[in-house]
């Protein structure tokens, strides 16, 4: 049970899931010490937290960058369980792949080993569905589950390749530990994460909505998104840490799957008799090609067009009885969480 005292270290605490994740825990009593590379945005984490819950003194924050040694052992001290949340997410396809290939598997392999020094007893990893559905030959019949994995060796994207690299090192680290040192590693493998945002950071698969909303795009790519809400990804993330039956699994953190025109039409019904021009209409593919040469955020979604791809998170439900939000409630909180912070 916790006492209030147990300490849960929260890596890359300012991103979108991370803050999610820093909110459920305080809500749970624990106390938090959140990683983050700029003490500014931390300190407007802070704020927008307090707004929110009570703090009473739980909630501080050590620097500390994906390629950098420093600040690693400082934040694991005492610590009994790990968040690993932080991992770079490239707003454009890198020139140089190992600009996100090395952070994401370097640093994961940094946390654990700072982990490990500290005597911290669990750990959870923030992967993804890039760690699972891609260069999969005959994948648009398949549903995948936790026992699939991407294949690097393919012709994936920067992001899939660093999240496969980077959830492979993990456990092959914790495999070679001696039994003195031996952490216990759990895996959560989200899909594409919507919901509310606390201030002003929208991750990218938010940024999808705000570009909706903002009528930013000219239609509607046919890109086929597993869903789910940020609230049920940080409760995943708990249950994962305090779960004794979680320890050595990975699991998928999905619901409701959707292509972008369903995602367009909800939010046309609910925010269109607020004056918002959601564009309702599908684009062909080769309008997608055509405006990524001059817009590079669309090319990350070039290789997935027409692709559905499904998802089963029965081993989630199975374990924990974690069940996630449909789409519909998603999307309006999403939509109305940007009015509310004037991001639209």
């Amino acid at each position: 049970m916790n006492t209030g005292e147990e300490i849960v270290v929260v890596s890359g605490a300012t991103g979108f899931i991370a803050q999610h994740c820093i909110l459920e825990l305080l809500r749970a009593g624990y106390r938090v010490r959140g990683t983050a590379r700029s003490p500014a945005r931390a300190e407007h984490l802070k704020a927008a937290l307090e707004r929110l819950t009570p703090l009473d003194g739980r909630l501080e924050f050590v620097e500390a960058d994906l390629e950098e040694d420093g600040g690693w052992d400082v934040a694991m001290a005492g610590a009994r369980f790990v968040l690993h949340v932080a991992s770079p997410i490239p707003e454009a396809p890198p020139k140089d792949e190992n600009v996100v290939i090395r952070p994401a598997r370097e640093g994961t392999l940094r946390v654990l080993g700072a982990a490990s020094r500290a005597g911290v007893e669990r750990v959870v990893l923030t992967s993804s569905i890039a760690a699972i559905a891609h260069g999969h030959v005959g994948g648009d019949t398949k549903v995948f589950d936790e026992r699939d994995w991407s294949d690097p060796s393919k012709d994936i994207g920067a992001y899939e390749k660093s999240k496969t690299l980077a959830e492979r090192a993990a456990w092959d680290f914790v495999e070679r530990l001696p039994s003195e040192q031996r952490l216990e590693l759990v895996v959560i493998n989200p899909g594409y994460v919507f919901g509310p945002v606390l201030g002003g950071h929208v991750g990218i698969s938010v940024g999808v909505i705000r570009r909706l909303l903002t009528r930013d795009v000219p239609g509607c790519p046919r890109l086929h998104l597993s869903c789910v809400d940020v609230r049920d990804v940080a409760q995943l993330h708990v249950l994962a840490m305090t779960t004794p039956e979680a320890a050595g699994q990975r699991f998928l953190c999905t619901g409701e799957s959707a292509w972008v025109i369903d995602i367009a039409r909800i939010l046309q019904r609910h925010f269109g008799p607020r004056g918002y021009r959601v564009p309702a209409r599908e684009v062909p593919d080769w309008l997608v090609h055509v405006v990524a040469l001059f817009d590079k955020s669309a090319r990350l979604i070039l290789k997935d067009l027409g692709k559905p791809t499904e998802f089963s998170h029965a081993r989630a439900t199975r374990t924990f009885g974690w069940q996630p939000r449909g789409v519909e409630e998603i999307f309006i909180a999403t939509g109305e969480s940007l009015i509310e912070h004037g991001l639209v």
